[in-house]
């Protein structure tokens, strides 16, 4: 596809890893390292092209399953759309069919989008019959399938691949390697009876020693009562010798003559495994491909389908993949309180070396150099500081007296608070010494985020501080917001929650379609806890009216497309939901722990939303992976804090 489409990339930019490699990594058990270096090489070519072509893997006998799950599962993180082929080689109708319905339920369950089916090598005399049958199966009713033809032609190996697959070795007639071969005959028998035995493009297996078959099949090439044969391999390691070898030097051969070291047994049972395939050396291949193709393909049809597919369901790896990306795009400093902790040390490690932040730890800097070295950690650059002996600290005191002037405070004690790592760090993203904080691994959240309320305090036109969990599924990223911070807001702050989790979820990739969450959907419930709700979206609508945001609705309205079609059919939200906005705290947080437990999600978060500058808080049960994408998210915040400055 380079060669014939003239693309101007390296073959090594178009793949993530070889057959070998992959195996390697699957068989190990790390199938997750696979699928984010197929991430990272698709995503590096998505950012040069307008367009990328994926190819599914062959499935191979005994791992179709396996091999399904994958391709299902790549797919659904590259966001692409599917069109499923499907062959129909040496088949029956209902065989065929079957399959295809089969691929397509299994497709449906994970989520994955097929927007058409190719069933090919199709026998011609069947295509009616198929059309036909079709109609018998519902879910193939429903959905494009073009029926494109079998071509013997394109399923023929060249005398090229004959030699590259036995390993041969050219003895005569290199010029016509591009010849096609069909089936293969072995010249075993006597030349009388072998001649009844060759057809049109036969490749003879013969041992090379077998001077009769060599002369005889060459004589029948320039006879006009006998087929034509595509070529010769000679087995055994036998190569004509003396006047043979002389007179064939001399002929000018319309085939090719190979030679291979292994036997004729077992040259022929490398033949019956030939895989041929359509390359830049088969031109006249591809023409046709592409012949038939447009012949039985509705490629009009084909592309819009392709332009409307474009999903906006963002997968839990590529939620972790942007993250990454996108924070290592303008590096921020961000402060790790938590210094000495085994799990911040951790993935501090893998920030770093992946170069996705500068990192600022604190804490007792001896303590931490002997943790790192116990851990057999490689951070020989990262920066440490232990807040009593920092050059800043005076000045820190300085500037918390006058922020709490009027509170009371004496200076022994604000020089006492200061002393805490977590208040000292958030003073260093007041001052623009760092760029935002994450804690909470072994601190409480109010350890967290009390400093934060007092220090950097709320944006202008945020009355709350509140908060989201990015939610990731096994096949989509949701937000949930508040399920960390405000027990029981207001209509008037259920409506700021809702506005900035739409916004938080624009900023990290996800399209908002905001569902404001009660015990009934519309108007068919009432009562002071719906009427808040009820409220709230009117208000956020007021405010926001480029948002969709809707409710009041119940959750399964809101994420499930058959329950959303009784209870709300017009709405443009529910059914399709990725902002869930709980009541109150109590629900809220007794949901998304719900959902993390049950459903086995990643649960990131609480991300916090309101305040000046990014401070972030960490579950004490968070494991490194948390850490290192809750560092990301508050980067990325950071930045965006930055672009608005």
């Amino acid at each position: 596809m380079l060669d014939h489409f003239h693309l101007k990339f390296d073959y090594n930019e178009a793949y993530a890893y070889t057959i070998e490699e992959a195996q390697s990594l699957i068989t190990s058990g790390r199938q997750e390292e696979l699928v984010e270096g197929i991430l990272n090489k698709y995503k590096a070519m998505e950012s040069k092209f307008d367009f990328v072509v994926c190819e599914g893997s062959d499935f191979t006998p005994g791992t179709s399953a396996f091999e399904f799950d994958l391709n299902a599962e790549i797919a659904n993180n590259l966001s692409a759309p599917i069109l499923l082929v499907i062959n129909g080689f040496n088949k029956s109708i209902q065989d065929t069919l079957r399959s295809t319905q089969l691929a397509l339920e299994s497709f449906s369950e994970k989520g994955s989008k097929v927007i058409a089916v190719v069933l090919n090598c199709i026998p011609k005399e069947n295509i009616s019959a198929y059309r036909e049958a079709i109609l018998g199966y519902e879910l193939l009713k429903n959905i494009s399938i073009y029926l494109i033809p079998n071509e013997t032609i394109l399923s023929q190996p060249t005398m090229e691949e004959v030699k590259n697959w036995l390993n041969a070795k050219v003895l005569y007639g290199e010029k016509n390697l591009n010849r096609l071969t069909s089936k293969f005959s072995i010249g075993a028998m006597r030349i009388e009876n072998f001649l009844s035995r060759i057809g049109k493009d036969i490749l003879v297996i013969t041992p090379g020693d077998r001077y009769d078959i060599i002369l005889g099949c060459i004589l029948a090439l320039n006879s006009e009562t006998m087929p034509s044969i595509s070529g010769m391999v000679l087995t055994g390691g036998m190569k004509p010798e003396g006047k043979i070898a002389q007179m064939l030097e001399g002929t000018n051969l319309p085939i090719s003559i190979l030679s291979v070291d292994e036997s004729t047994y077992e040259t022929a049972r490398k033949m019956d495994e030939i895989h041929p395939t359509i390359s830049k050396n088969t031109p006249s291949k591809i023409f046709l491909a592409l012949s038939l193709f447009e012949k039985n393909v509705n490629t009009s049809e084909l592309k819009e389908k392709i332009a409307l597919s474009r999903s906006t369901r963002v997968t839990p790896k590529m939620f972790e993949f942007s993250l990454l990306q996108k924070a290592r795009s303008n590096k921020q400093k961000i402060v790790l309180p938590e210094g000495e902790e085994e799990r911040i040390l951790r993935a501090t490690e893998i920030l770093i070396k992946r170069d996705v932040v500068d990192i600022i730890l604190l804490g007792d800097t001896g303590k931490i150099h002997k943790k790192i070295e116990s851990l057999g950690l490689d951070l020989p650059c990262v920066k440490i500081i232990n807040p009593i002996e920092s050059e800043y600290f005076d000045d820190y005191v300085q500037t918390f007296m006058e922020l709490r002037k009027g509170k009371g405070a004496t200076l022994d004690v604000v020089r006492d608070i200061m002393v805490d790592v977590n208040y000292f760090g958030t003073m260093m993203i007041y001052k623009g010494h760092a760029d935002g904080m994450v804690s909470g691994s072994i601190h409480t959240t109010a350890q967290t985020i009390r400093p934060a309320f007092q220090i950097v305090k709320t944006k202008p036109g945020f009355s709350i501080v509140s908060s989201v969990f990015f939610m990731c599924l096994e096949d989509r990223v949701l937000v949930y917001g508040d399920c960390a911070v405000n027990p029981n807001p207001s209509s008037e702050q259920l409506a700021e929650i809702a506005i900035a989790s739409a916004d938080t979820a624009k900023a990290f990739g996800i399209e908002p379609r905001v569902a404001m969450l009660s015990y009934s959907t519309g108007s068919s419930g009432s009562g002071e806890d719906v009427e808040k709700v009820r409220e709230a979206t009117q208000i956020a609508k007021q405010k926001r009216p480029d948002l969709l945001i809707e409710g009041p609705m119940q959750y399964d309205a809101a994420v499930d497309m058959t329950v959303a079609k009784t209870k709300m059919p017009d709405s443009e939200v529910a059914g399709r939901a990725t902002v869930f906005i709980f009541p109150d705290l109590n629900t809220g947080n007794n949901t998304y722990k719900a959902v993390q437990r049950s459903a086995k999600a990643i649960a990131i978060g609480p991300v916090l939303q309101g305040l000046n500058k990014p401070v972030n808080d960490l579950s004490r049960g968070c494991l490194v992976a948390d850490i290192v994408n809750t560092v990301a998210i508050t980067a990325i915040q950071a930045q965006a804090e930055k672009e608005k400055a």
